[in-house]
């Protein structure tokens, strides 16, 4: 059942992603900054990172009850990934976070070994951007170009840049 209402939202976050367009001009518009989500060959890879993401965005929100229940999501859908042990491991530390400044703390490391996963699998279609903040020194895994720090939220918003394209 969860896994369902997972797929489901990836699926619409994809669908509301692609449906952009001017109705002014009544033309399709690209879409400059946002992207496809990226799918797995794997797909318990993929809800893996779809529920990484929602962390991901609950920080850069600066949602700190929404990050530990995203956290807590990402620890299960970890739990059916292979040679996650030290992804889990991570996730719990940002889950179990008192503070919001904790966990974005834990999730330095969360990236580094969600990093570590996404490149050793299989992408089916889209491209993963690993984002680097120099203020934060750290990483973080993303669907599209523009910088969301999720380590500074709104008070650094834009602190960041590309350093890796994962295709």
């Amino acid at each position: 059942m969860k896994k369902s209402i997972l797929i489901l939202s990836m699926a619409l976050l994809s669908l509301c992603a692609s449906a952009q367009h001017d109705h002014a001009s009544g033309t399709a518009e690209k879409a400059t900054s946002k992207q496809m989500a990226p799918m797995f060959e794997d797909q318990n890879m993929g809800l893996a990172y779809g529920a990484y993401i929602q962390l991901k965005e609950a920080l850069v929100a600066s949602e700190s009850k929404s990050a530990a229940t995203a956290a807590a999501g990402l620890q299960k859908s970890l739990a059916a990934v292979d040679n996650s042990k030290s992804a889990l491991a991570e996730a719990a530390k940002v889950a179990k976070a008192a503070t919001l400044d904790d966990r974005r703390k834990a999730f330095v490391g969360l990236s580094n070994e969600m990093t570590a996963l996404v490149k050793g699998a299989k992408l089916s279609m889209g491209t993963i951007y690993l984002d680097y903040c120099p203020m934060a020194k750290g990483s973080w895994l993303s669907n599209d170009k523009e910088i969301k720090n999720p380590y500074y939220g709104s008070k650094m918003l834009s602190c960041g840049s590309v350093k890796e394209t994962i295709e």
